[in-house]
């Protein structure tokens, strides 16, 4: 039988589990479910589920009691999260914003980030890294980021 694919895009919950699957594969070696519902600080149970529903929909392959793994379909989709990921906090990060500023925005973001914005986003971020006066123009340009705890 033939690997089963998404016949929908990814929700937000479905990108957030594939990046942390992904994430403890590669620093762990495996990712079970305790590691999940630590990492994402939801109940066990609430993780069964959603590995249960990540295997039929053919992104992963769950056996109880055991650990998991990503499908090809899964692994490449994981990437491609983990990826719009990591540019949307370099952006910001060039821009100079605060940390905590990042780290909130791009949770927020990075869901909802269409394929032609990220590659806008890509070739932006690959064009101020090479000119770096204009980098200092553009950040003169934005005020200065203080920590904000309370969104």
């Amino acid at each position: 039988m033939p690997p089963k694919s998404p016949k929908r895009p990814a929700s937000s919950a479905v990108e957030d589990y594939l990046e942390q699957i992904l994430e403890l594969i590669n620093t762990k070696g495996y990712a079970r479910v305790v590691d999940i519902a630590g990492r994402l600080s939801i109940s066990q149970a609430s993780v069964t589920n959603m590995v249960q529903k990540l295997d039929a929909d053919g992104l992963l392959k769950y056996e109880k009691y055991r650990g998991l793994v990503l499908t090809t379909a899964g692994e490449e989709l994981a990437r491609n999260i983990t990826h719009r990921h990591q540019l949307l906090t370099d952006f910001l990060q060039l821009l100079g914003l605060a940390p905590d500023v990042i780290h909130h925005d791009v949770e927020g973001m990075e869901h909802h980030v269409s394929p032609e914005t990220v590659h806008a986003i890509e070739s932006l971020t690959s064009h101020l890294k090479r000119r770096p006066a204009l980098l200092r123009g553009i950040r003169s340009g934005i005020p200065a980021t203080r920590s904000r705890r309370n969104f």
